[in-house]
């Protein structure tokens, strides 16, 4: 977020209006995003997967079947 504000200049808009201020605000936040997996380096990309937590650990040990992640319903 400092990064955001200090590093970009979100601190004052370029633009009047809440529509044009919010779409800045978008495309800043994405250039930002690019900039940061532009950094990221390969040994970094091939990270292992998460732990289960407790909760869908509990869902296995009752064979409770877990819901899909919104992550993944479209594919």
């Amino acid at each position: 977020m400092n990064e955001f504000a200090h590093g970009h200049g979100m601190r004052h808009c370029r633009y009047r209006g809440q529509p044009k201020a919010h779409l800045q605000h978008v495309l800043t936040a994405i250039a930002v995003n690019i900039e940061r997996l532009s950094d990221r380096s390969v040994t970094e990309e091939t990270s292992s997967p998460r732990p289960p937590t407790a909760f869908q650990t509990f869902l296995d040990q009752n064979e409770i079947p877990r819901p899909k992640s919104w992550r993944t319903l479209g594919s």
